[in-house]
């Protein structure tokens, strides 16, 4: 029995040295491997840098019809944000009439906050001034290439608009001057191209090409603009801000730094006034920092400066834990018990209090994601987790490894479990 408890702890250590290893350098064997996490981790806005803005609906609209329309904007600025390739936007609603939108690592900010507040009203007039169809006839929007190669967008009308597109090229089609064969494209209001219709071209199949002074990336994101629609709403520019990637990194390696320093003192503390059961908490702790980097990096969460606020206080929640465990252990031995029967019955009294104190912050927590936008909502995720997991690491993997520890029977003195 001695023998293979001491297999298990030996093979549960060279686990989580390898995990702890591999999490910091990263870890190659052949055709696998196992990417430091750094690599692995999806960083926040405040630390990848980027941008986010809060746009406020200029409306008198309430109630129910209020709550449509801002979905119906979300929405529609969200097939935006996916044009713009943003990995993992963050945009939700603010409020009855707000959105926010985080979009961590973008480069092109100024473009970017352009095209997402945009109006987005597409019209085709005749030369009088004179509505064609507008942009909800269009069913494709795509970036493409003129005859000269040159950027383009490319779009297809529905049923409805290719039937007005074909009508109206008919009548233009019979004009004498370029000027009256002239098909204005207006966007927001501003003419954006102004082709010129062939004498005698009549299009039937619902198709039609943006030409004008495009590079690849402006042509694109017109594509998307339209392709999107309109918004519903006009939206106003109420808060924004650059994030340089610069000093969210800076961000990061202080928080680190910190971060160890604060778990290497735990550490030693642990050990100093615990012994072995200290020492057996700090394995467990080094499992639970895994566990929650892992679950992080598996749900695709992201990682903010909160979050690591969030991440070291349920380290501390996790360290209390094993605090209110041990000392609960140290009476057991101090009324006469034996080390084995102290474990059980100091496990078993503190288990209530470490659940009542953890849930209660769970609650919290639940309450700060429901609630909570942005900063407030990373740090609820990792609070969450911290708290499920510490839950887990605390009365499951300290009790398991002090068993095991216990069944070795390596010594009897009670002050090296803290008495």
């Amino acid at each position: 029995m001695n023998k293979r408890n001491l297999v298990i702890l030996l093979l549960l250590l060279a686990v989580v040295g390898v995990l702890s290893y591999s999490s910091i350098y990263g870890l190659n064997v052949g055709d696998y491997g196992l990417k430091p996490v750094k690599d692995e981790m999806k960083l926040g806005l405040d630390l990848e840098g980027g941008v986010f803005v809060v746009l406020e609906a200029q409306t008198d609209l309430k109630g129910e019809t209020l709550k449509t329309k801002m979905q119906e904007a979300k929405t529609i600025i969200s097939q935006r944000v996916d044009g713009l390739g943003v990995t993992q936007p963050e945009i939700v609603l603010e409020g009855t009439n707000r959105i926010r939108i985080e979009l961590p690592g973008i480069k092109n900010t100024k473009d970017a906050l352009t095209m997402i507040g945009k109006t987005a009203k597409l019209e085709f007039k005749d030369p009088d001034g004179k509505v064609i169809l507008t942009g909800e006839n269009v069913s494709k929007s795509n970036y493409g290439l003129d005859r000269n190669r040159r950027p383009s967008v490319d779009l297809e009308f529905d049923k409805e608009g290719a039937k007005k597109f074909k009508d109206a090229t008919a009548a233009l089609s019979k004009k004498a001057t370029a000027e009256e064969r002239t098909i204005p494209i207006i966007l927001d209001g501003k003419v954006i191209s102004s082709p010129v219709l062939q004498p005698g071209l009549i299009i039937s199949d619902g198709k039609a090409q943006i030409t004008g002074n495009f590079t690849q990336e402006t042509a694109t994101n017109l594509a998307t603009l339209i392709r999107a629609g309109a918004l519903p709403l006009e939206m106003k520019e109420v808060e924004s801000s650059i994030i340089g990637p610069t000093l969210g990194l800076e961000s990061l390696d202080k928080s680190i730094y910190a971060a160890g320093i604060g778990l290497a003192c735990i550490f030693v503390f642990m050990i100093i006034m615990y012994k072995i059961p200290g020492l057996i908490a700090d394995i467990a702790l080094t499992i639970f920092i895994l566990i929650v980097l892992g679950s992080m990096i598996v749900m695709k969460a992201s990682l903010t400066l909160p979050g690591i606020a969030g991440l070291i206080l349920s380290i501390g929640m996790a360290v209390d834990a094993n605090v209110v465990i041990f000392e609960r252990i140290k009476e057991e031995l101090r009324a006469g018990k034996t080390i084995r029967t102290a474990v059980d019955a100091g496990f078993k009294r503190a288990l209530t209090t470490v659940m009542d104190s953890n849930i209660t912050t769970l609650i919290a927590g639940i309450v700060l994601f429901y609630f909570g936008t942005g900063p407030i909502k990373g740090f609820a995720v990792t609070l969450v987790i911290g708290i499920v997991a510490s839950l887990f690491t605390a009365v499951f993997i300290t009790k398991f490894l002090l068993k095991i520890i216990i069944s070795l029977n390596i010594t009897k003195n009670n002050k090296l479990y803290g008495a």
